[in-house]
């Protein structure tokens, strides 16, 4: 695997020796001093160019960076339909286990796409085009403070999705199920829980992309709770999980409310949880909900 040094020193020589690249940023986890190293971080790089298409027309100029294992390059791809606002994307797996995601921006196009990130290092700046950079932080991803409305809206989503997830189970539609379960629901849980963390903390870290440093702020036992949310593939499995994660859910948010005094709808709460448990127990033939 090649060393960081290296990498680093491939990533400044392409863009100092190419007439066609006039800046150059590494952001992410690389330049983040909270996050400690390992052999997974990427390359987050990005290039501002002049003649674009001179990149964009033959992609093998990136061959220099190294031998590959796959590449995606999403504006250059159908499904999912590109962002198209102008700059161009080569994500790189190499083979010796270093991954690179490079972002080309037409020079014309830097205020437009540029947009401000608090994880942002000059690597090169042949022109002044980015001035001076203030060192890199990882402020703009800590925890926000949540508005009363944005409690509210978060509270109102889980409690609304869970419903569908009851109709899902009811109907024996896994993927709809779990769809609405993980993708939905759980994203308003991990939302709350960083909410929870950003009060013990005083809303000075981030929780990571997803929640993923959640368990290094969390109680073990709320950490273990959190755990039992995730379901097997199995229809009772699933309903079980889905209450205990309503409890869970329910703990943090009230936890939140408290501190900031703001009102929990324990009716939608109570309500819900009634229909979930009526939906579990309905017959698989019923004729009607009630």
């Amino acid at each position: 695997m090649r060393s960081e040094d290296e990498m680093m020193h491939l990533i400044l020589n392409t863009a100092n020796n190419d007439e066609r690249i006039r800046a150059a940023v590494m952001n992410g986890s690389r330049v983040n001093p909270c996050v400690k190293k390992d052999i997974f971080q990427d390359y987050d790089i990005v290039y501002f160019v002049r003649d674009m298409s001179s990149f964009t027309s033959d992609h093998s100029w990136v061959d220099r960076f190294g031998e590959r294992i796959m590449m995606q390059m999403p504006e250059a791809k159908v499904l999912p339909a590109p962002d198209g606002r102008g700059h161009f994307i080569y994500l790189m797996q190499f083979t010796d286990g270093n991954r690179m995601d490079l972002t080309l921006i037409p020079v014309e196009k830097k205020d437009e796409l540029m947009k401000p990130d608090s994880l942002s290092v000059v690597l090169a700046d042949k022109d002044g085009l980015l001035g001076v950079l203030p060192p890199a932080t990882d402020r703009d991803y800590h925890i926000g403070i949540p508005s009363e409305q944005q409690f509210q809206d978060i509270c109102n989503e889980f409690w609304w999705i869970s419903m569908n997830i009851s109709k899902g189970l009811w109907r024996e539609e896994l993927t709809y199920a779990m769809f609405m379960y993980e993708q939905v629901n759980r994203n308003a849980l991990i939302q709350m829980m960083e909410w929870h963390i950003g009060i013990r903390t005083d809303f000075a870290l981030s929780a990571g992309k997803f929640g993923k440093h959640m368990k290094d702020y969390l109680g073990q036992d709320e950490w273990d709770q959190f755990l039992a949310t995730y379901p097997a593939a199995d229809y009772e499995r699933i309903w079980d999980s889905l209450f205990l994660m309503c409890d869970l859910f329910r703990r943090i948010a009230l936890y939140v409310a408290d501190h900031f005094q703001y009102e929990y709808s324990f009716e939608d709460d109570k309500r819900v949880r009634a229909h979930l448990s009526h939906v579990r127990r309905l017959p698989k033939d019923a004729r009607e909900i009630y």
